[in-house]
């Protein structure tokens, strides 16, 4: 037949089509890392001329109104952002830093750290956290609003002393205290079993605040043992760590006994789901408080990994100041103003 494709069209195309995304990935990458290069050098300069030569903002003003003259076809040249410039070059010195990390996150990414985190550690933290995981502006916004840099890492565990390092280490980074479920709008007063159900119907929601690398396996998860049937609340699979993660809620304070039954439900999935290949089984007990030295006594001397959270049914940012925050729509349309 005249039009019979050839044999191996079909893998030519989709090898073409492959390397036309990958290149097409490989432009948008380096478009903006020359933008991001591009309007640091920008904000250098006028930091450099306001240093010395007291520039005020009148000039600032008169830049973007002839900037955008001679280059009416670029956006990104108001007043605003060019003072957006000037803080990104005062917050980070180094062209070296901005090179090689700065560059490789969008400019509204920049602004929005900018506006919401003040000092230098974490807005690095923040950059990286941004690079390693491909959060999106809205997803930035959410980390930084729910406070993440300062949860990370917080939960009480006796991973030291039940994983091997670097395990140890990469399992207590995983979790978070406390955890925020602002998301669900409940509140305090609410049975455990309504948690688990509130959360399970908002399960992207619940993964986002978990943090990246876990999967849902399923809620009340049967097990078998001696004869009895137990239920797990709440089965995930982390996929960084290679484990089964257990994770028990409580609406309550932490109690001693909380640790025993973890410890006996880990058993069980090392025993019944845990694959050769896969890490020791991680439990993590989320409570609605926890008395630091009973946590730490209770795991003391149990021989499975655990980690003991609280959570917050609401952020514990003030609506007065939450709604005086600049919201990443607000932002895009100054920037793009003009």
């Amino acid at each position: 037949m005249k039009n019979r494709l050839p044999a191996g069209y079909a893998k030519l195309l989709a090898d073409l089509k492959k390397r036309i995304r990958n290149a097409r990935v490989r432009v948008a990458i380096s478009a903006n890392r020359e933008l991001i290069l591009l309007y640091w050098e920008i904000g250098r300069m006028i930091l450099k001329r306001q240093k010395e030569e007291g520039w005020g903002s009148k000039v600032i003003d008169r830049l973007a109104k002839d900037l955008k003259q001679e280059f009416p076809d670029m956006k990104g040249f108001s007043s605003r952002n060019l003072k957006y410039m000037r803080a990104f070059a005062e917050a980070y010195p180094d062209r070296k830093f901005v090179q090689q990390a700065a560059a490789q996150i969008p400019w509204f990414h920049h602004c929005t750290i900018l506006d919401k985190v003040k000092t230098h550690a974490e807005r690095t933290w923040y950059i990286q956290q941004a690079i390693e995981h491909g959060w999106s502006r809205n997803v930035l916004v959410h980390q930084i609003e729910g406070g993440l840099y300062h949860r990370k890492g917080k939960a009480i565990t006796n991973f030291n002393s039940t994983l091997p390092s670097p395990q140890s280490d990469l399992a207590q980074e995983v979790l978070k205290n406390p955890y925020v479920f602002d998301f669900l709008g409940l509140t305090e007063d609410i049975r455990e079993r309504e948690l688990e159900k509130r959360l399970i119907g908002r399960i992207r929601d619940f993964l986002l605040e978990l943090g990246v690398g876990f999967a849902f396996v399923g809620s009340q998860v049967h097990i078998e043992v001696g004869g009895e049937d137990f239920y797990l609340d709440l089965l995930f699979y982390h996929l960084k760590l290679r484990c089964y993660v257990v994770i028990e809620l409580k609406t309550s304070a932490f109690k001693p006994e909380y640790a025993g039954k973890m410890n006996f439900y880990l058993s069980a999935v090392d025993d019944l789901l845990r694959h050769p290949d896969d890490k020791p089984s991680i439990g993590i007990i989320l409570c609605k408080s926890r008395n630091k030295i009973i946590v730490e006594y209770a795991l003391r001397d149990t021989t499975k990994p655990i980690g003991v959270s609280s959570y917050r049914l609401t952020r514990a940012l003030p609506e007065d100041i939450k709604g005086s925050l600049p919201s990443v729509e607000d932002l895009e349309r100054e920037l793009e103003s003009g």
